[in-house]
Protein backbone atom coordinates (compact mmCIF):
# COMPACT_ATOMS: atom_id res chain seq x y z
CA UNK A 1 0.00 0.00 0.00
CA UNK A 2 1.55 2.69 -1.05
CA UNK A 3 0.24 6.74 -0.38
CA UNK A 4 0.28 9.60 -2.73
CA UNK A 5 -0.49 13.27 -2.32
CA UNK A 6 -2.45 14.74 -4.96
CA UNK A 7 -2.35 18.29 -4.34
CA UNK A 8 -4.16 19.61 -1.35
CA UNK A 9 -7.30 17.73 -1.92
CA UNK A 10 -6.57 14.37 -2.89
CA UNK A 11 -4.51 11.54 -1.44
CA UNK A 12 -3.91 8.35 -4.39
CA UNK A 13 -3.38 4.65 -2.84
CA UNK A 14 -1.87 2.55 -5.13
CA UNK A 15 -2.78 -1.71 -4.38
CA UNK A 16 -2.13 -4.95 -5.69
CA UNK A 17 -4.42 -5.52 -7.51
CA UNK A 18 -8.39 -5.19 -8.30
CA UNK A 19 -9.26 -7.29 -5.80
CA UNK A 20 -7.45 -5.09 -3.15
CA UNK A 21 -9.03 -1.80 -4.18
CA UNK A 22 -12.71 -2.61 -3.92
CA UNK A 23 -12.25 -4.86 0.03
CA UNK A 24 -10.44 -1.50 0.88
CA UNK A 25 -13.43 0.74 -0.92
CA UNK A 26 -15.59 -2.13 0.43
CA UNK A 27 -14.40 -0.94 4.24
CA UNK A 28 -14.16 2.68 3.82
CA UNK A 29 -17.25 3.72 1.76
CA UNK A 30 -18.77 2.12 5.35
CA UNK A 31 -17.54 5.07 7.37
CA UNK A 32 -15.25 7.62 5.83
CA UNK A 33 -12.29 8.77 7.33
CA UNK A 34 -12.66 12.31 8.66
CA UNK A 35 -11.80 15.12 6.02
CA UNK A 36 -12.88 12.20 3.10
CA UNK A 37 -15.14 13.68 0.95
CA UNK A 38 -15.62 10.85 -1.91
CA UNK A 39 -13.68 8.08 -3.33
CA UNK A 40 -12.54 6.88 -6.53
CA UNK A 41 -11.60 3.20 -7.03
CA UNK A 42 -10.10 2.43 -10.32
CA UNK A 43 -8.10 -0.94 -11.22
CA UNK A 44 -5.13 -1.00 -8.65
CA UNK A 45 -5.30 2.73 -7.31
CA UNK A 46 -8.34 4.44 -4.30
CA UNK A 47 -8.49 7.81 -4.44
CA UNK A 48 -9.24 9.85 -1.75
CA UNK A 49 -11.43 13.18 -2.17
CA UNK A 50 -10.66 15.56 0.89
CA UNK A 51 -11.80 18.27 1.81
CA UNK A 52 -8.37 20.71 2.45
CA UNK A 53 -9.99 22.42 5.34
CA UNK A 54 -10.44 19.43 7.70
CA UNK A 55 -7.97 16.68 6.05
CA UNK A 56 -5.05 15.98 8.42
CA UNK A 57 -3.52 13.88 5.65
CA UNK A 58 -0.94 12.16 8.58
CA UNK A 59 -4.13 10.91 10.43
CA UNK A 60 -6.27 9.58 7.66
CA UNK A 61 -3.36 7.71 6.21
CA UNK A 62 -3.21 6.07 9.66
CA UNK A 63 -6.56 5.85 9.90
CA UNK A 64 -6.58 3.84 6.66
CA UNK A 65 -3.63 1.49 7.45
CA UNK A 66 -5.88 0.38 10.52
CA UNK A 67 -8.63 -0.44 8.14
CA UNK A 68 -9.67 -4.04 7.82
CA UNK A 69 -10.32 -4.72 4.69
CA UNK A 70 -13.60 -6.37 3.58
CA UNK A 71 -13.55 -9.75 1.70
CA UNK A 72 -14.08 -8.68 -1.66
CA UNK A 73 -16.55 -6.31 -3.13
CA UNK A 74 -19.08 -4.39 -1.29
CA UNK A 75 -22.13 -6.60 -0.60
CA UNK A 76 -24.52 -4.50 0.62
CA UNK A 77 -24.47 -2.48 -2.62
CA UNK A 78 -27.93 -1.66 -4.88
CA UNK A 79 -28.57 -4.05 -7.21
CA UNK A 80 -29.28 -3.58 -10.94
CA UNK A 81 -31.23 -5.82 -13.08
CA UNK A 82 -30.22 -5.26 -16.96
CA UNK A 83 -32.15 -6.95 -19.87
CA UNK A 84 -30.45 -7.67 -22.44
CA UNK A 85 -30.76 -9.19 -26.17
CA UNK A 86 -28.40 -11.52 -26.72
CA UNK A 87 -27.71 -10.71 -30.49
CA UNK A 88 -24.50 -9.37 -30.19
CA UNK A 89 -21.94 -8.87 -33.27
CA UNK A 90 -19.04 -10.71 -31.48
CA UNK A 91 -21.32 -13.56 -29.81
CA UNK A 92 -20.16 -16.44 -32.39
CA UNK A 93 -16.25 -15.24 -31.74
CA UNK A 94 -16.19 -15.12 -27.63
CA UNK A 95 -18.31 -18.22 -28.29
CA UNK A 96 -15.30 -19.84 -30.41
CA UNK A 97 -12.69 -18.12 -28.01
CA UNK A 98 -14.27 -19.69 -24.53
CA UNK A 99 -15.08 -22.89 -26.16
CA UNK A 100 -18.87 -22.78 -25.18
CA UNK A 101 -21.50 -22.88 -27.39
CA UNK A 102 -23.55 -19.34 -27.56
CA UNK A 103 -26.14 -20.10 -25.30
CA UNK A 104 -23.53 -21.54 -22.68
CA UNK A 105 -22.01 -17.59 -22.94
CA UNK A 106 -25.41 -16.33 -22.77
CA UNK A 107 -26.08 -18.69 -19.64
CA UNK A 108 -23.06 -17.73 -17.88
CA UNK A 109 -22.96 -14.11 -18.44
CA UNK A 110 -26.90 -14.32 -16.96
CA UNK A 111 -26.28 -16.32 -14.20
CA UNK A 112 -23.13 -14.41 -12.68
CA UNK A 113 -23.49 -11.61 -10.28
CA UNK A 114 -21.43 -8.85 -11.64
CA UNK A 115 -20.24 -5.85 -9.15
CA UNK A 116 -19.08 -2.52 -10.63
CA UNK A 117 -16.08 -2.06 -9.32
CA UNK A 118 -14.87 0.99 -11.03
CA UNK A 119 -16.08 3.78 -13.83
CA UNK A 120 -14.05 5.43 -16.99
CA UNK A 121 -13.48 5.73 -20.12
CA UNK A 122 -16.56 7.35 -20.65
CA UNK A 123 -19.41 9.03 -18.55
CA UNK A 124 -21.38 6.71 -16.92
CA UNK A 125 -18.95 3.52 -18.31
CA UNK A 126 -18.66 1.10 -15.68
CA UNK A 127 -16.35 -1.78 -15.56
CA UNK A 128 -18.30 -4.72 -14.22
CA UNK A 129 -16.01 -7.40 -12.24
CA UNK A 130 -16.93 -10.79 -10.75
CA UNK A 131 -18.08 -12.73 -13.49
CA UNK A 132 -17.36 -16.82 -14.39
CA UNK A 133 -13.54 -17.24 -15.82
CA UNK A 134 -15.17 -19.10 -19.03
CA UNK A 135 -15.37 -15.43 -20.04
CA UNK A 136 -12.15 -14.07 -19.84
CA UNK A 137 -11.19 -12.86 -23.24
CA UNK A 138 -9.40 -10.66 -25.26
CA UNK A 139 -10.39 -7.14 -26.47
CA UNK A 140 -10.85 -7.35 -30.46
CA UNK A 141 -7.97 -6.71 -32.59
CA UNK A 142 -9.15 -3.47 -34.56
CA UNK A 143 -11.82 -1.58 -32.25
CA UNK A 144 -14.87 -0.16 -34.30
CA UNK A 145 -15.04 3.32 -35.34
CA UNK A 146 -19.30 3.43 -33.40
CA UNK A 147 -20.66 0.98 -30.95
CA UNK A 148 -24.29 1.61 -30.15
CA UNK A 149 -25.30 2.79 -27.11
CA UNK A 150 -26.74 -0.11 -24.76
CA UNK A 151 -24.11 -2.20 -26.29
CA UNK A 152 -23.45 -5.20 -23.65
CA UNK A 153 -19.48 -6.58 -24.46
CA UNK A 154 -16.38 -8.45 -23.01
CA UNK A 155 -12.98 -7.47 -22.69
CA UNK A 156 -10.48 -9.05 -20.41
CA UNK A 157 -12.34 -10.53 -17.00
CA UNK A 158 -14.77 -7.11 -17.22
CA UNK A 159 -18.15 -7.04 -18.76
CA UNK A 160 -19.37 -3.81 -19.56
CA UNK A 161 -22.38 -1.39 -21.01
CA UNK A 162 -21.75 1.50 -23.39
CA UNK A 163 -23.37 4.43 -22.07
CA UNK A 164 -23.78 6.08 -25.68
CA UNK A 165 -22.55 6.30 -29.05
CA UNK A 166 -18.34 5.60 -29.14
CA UNK A 167 -15.48 4.16 -30.52
CA UNK A 168 -14.51 0.07 -28.98
CA UNK A 169 -12.68 -2.45 -28.89
CA UNK A 170 -14.81 -4.80 -26.62
CA UNK A 171 -16.41 -8.02 -27.88
CA UNK A 172 -20.34 -6.97 -28.68
CA UNK A 173 -22.46 -10.01 -27.05
CA UNK A 174 -25.94 -8.20 -26.63
CA UNK A 175 -27.70 -4.94 -26.12
CA UNK A 176 -30.17 -3.02 -23.51
CA UNK A 177 -32.34 -0.04 -23.77
CA UNK A 178 -31.62 0.81 -20.25
CA UNK A 179 -30.29 4.33 -20.42
CA UNK A 180 -27.44 3.66 -18.02
CA UNK A 181 -26.12 7.47 -18.07
CA UNK A 182 -28.45 10.35 -18.23
CA UNK A 183 -27.68 13.87 -17.07
CA UNK A 184 -31.20 14.51 -15.87
CA UNK A 185 -31.29 12.31 -13.35
CA UNK A 186 -29.56 12.27 -9.54
CA UNK A 187 -27.37 10.40 -9.80
CA UNK A 188 -27.25 10.42 -13.37
CA UNK A 189 -25.06 6.69 -13.53
CA UNK A 190 -26.82 4.01 -12.65
CA UNK A 191 -23.07 2.20 -12.76
CA UNK A 192 -21.13 3.37 -9.69
CA UNK A 193 -18.61 1.41 -7.84
CA UNK A 194 -20.51 -1.18 -6.00
CA UNK A 195 -23.47 -1.65 -7.76
CA UNK A 196 -24.13 -4.93 -7.88
CA UNK A 197 -25.82 -6.15 -11.54
CA UNK A 198 -27.52 -9.24 -12.96
CA UNK A 199 -28.61 -9.56 -16.63
CA UNK A 200 -31.63 -11.26 -17.47
CA UNK A 201 -32.15 -12.42 -20.90
CA UNK A 202 -35.12 -10.98 -22.85
CA UNK A 203 -36.06 -11.94 -26.66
Amino acid sequence: MRFLRCADSGLLIELADLRAVQALYAALVEELPDGVTDLVPAARTLLLHLDPRRANVAEIEAAVRAVKPRGGARSGGDLLRVPVVYEGADLAEVAKLTGLTEREVVQRHTTAEWTVAFGGFAPGFGYLSGGPPELVVPRRTESRTKVPPGSVGLAGSFSGIYPRESPGGWQLIGRTDLEIWRVDRDPPALLRPGVRVRFQEVG
